[in-house]
């Protein structure tokens, strides 16, 4: 795929870069100010959203994943839906269903009642414990922005969000995300326990003193404004092929596998990780100020975009190898240029 052409001038670009690194950084310090020492999360969450991507949260509870996401609804003036996951949840729980009602003559008709899903942010609360078949009843919203119910299409007001969360400790009676979903997440933030200070910090702020009041910065209609600026962020052919190599090298049959990976990795990533770091490598760059893209704007993202895009086998399973530190390794190992 070619670099569509630039038609403006440079130092428009730069124009509308700098505005994005100032909107950005007003976003994320207004986050920050609700969600205590999450900085990596809320930042990986804010360039999903502005890629327009979805992301699988991954920690135990009560770390702040619902409270992130209404402090987004509230600073970005989004739409909130949460949808807890249990095991008896049905698909009609989550998209809506037709039910019998009348209207003012009394003649009998259906009308679809829709569901949680018809909103702007969704958090899909420890989404491992529905059944597949309830999972996979965001495929579609997830990747197409859409509803199908009873053969009528319901396209989603704009922009769409999803973030699910999942607990790594408690497994029994869960259902593991399919390979096909996982997919579908641009992003999959492991969200680490808070420090001493930052505990501190939240027990000062949600028990000892009044809960902060966060602004309103953007709507809906100012964030796909700012979506809109990065197609017209530079990615040169090196670039492009890096980001490409590097996709590559999570897959042992390739020349540009390690050693490690042909001894512990049975799949790699899929073609939508190659779209997913020059994606968050755009917005990356737009938040620096840059109107292009850089190699460490590539590998600034790449845990959070391989991890659950690449299979262990059983060697790797045995031996407890974390996949980050593969992908780590590969970043370092990959040279820029070949």
């Amino acid at each position: 795929m070619n670099q569509p052409e630039v038609t403006e001038e440079p130092t428009v670009l730069q124009a509308e870069a700098d505005h994005f690194k100032k909107v950005f950084t007003e976003v994320r310090s207004e986050v920050g100010r609700m969600i205590i020492g999450q900085e990596r999360v809320v930042e990986s969450t804010l360039y999903a959203l502005f890629c327009g991507g979805n992301v699988l949260l991954e920690g135990v509870p009560g770390l702040g994943k619902t409270e992130l996401v209404k402090a987004l609804s509230k600073v970005l003036e989004l739409e909130f839906q949460r949808i807890q996951f249990t095991p008896d949840l049905m698909p009609a729980d989550i998209i809506g269903t037709n039910i019998m009602n009348t209207d003012e003559t009394g003649t009998y008709r259906f009308e679809f009642r829709k569901g949680p899903i018809f909103t702007q942010l969704l958090l899909a609360d420890e989404i491992n414990r529905a059944s597949p078949k309830t999972q996979s009843a965001l495929l579609e919203t997830m990747q197409e922005g859409t509803v199908t119910a009873a053969g009528t299409q319901y396209r989603l007001d704009q922009p769409f969000f999803v973030l699910a969360t999942q607990n790594p400790i408690e497994q029994e009676g869960t259902y593991p995300l399919p390979e096909a979903q996982l997919d579908r997440f641009l992003f999959k933030v492991n969200v680490p326990f808070p420090n001493r200070a930052e505990l501190n910090t939240i027990v000062q702020q949600t028990i000892l003193r009044q809960p902060v009041e966060l602004k309103k910065l953007l709507d809906s209609k100012q964030i796909l404004e700012l979506r809109n600026l990065l197609e017209k962020v530079v990615v040169v052919e090196p670039i492009r092929d890096y980001a490409i190599r590097l996709v590559l090298s999570t897959h042992p049959g390739t020349d540009f596998a390690t050693e490690e990976v042909r001894r512990f990795i049975h799949w790699g990533a899929s073609p939508r990780a190659a779209q997913s770091l020059i994606k968050s490598a755009r917005v990356r760059a737009l938040s620096e100020g840059r109107a292009h893209v850089a190699f460490e704007d590539i590998r600034y993202f790449a845990n959070e975009v391989l991890q659950h895009r690449v299979l262990l086998n059983y060697d790797g399973q045995a031996e407890n190898i974390n996949v980050t530190d593969l992908i780590e390794q590969n970043c370092k190992e990959l040279p820029e240029k070949e």
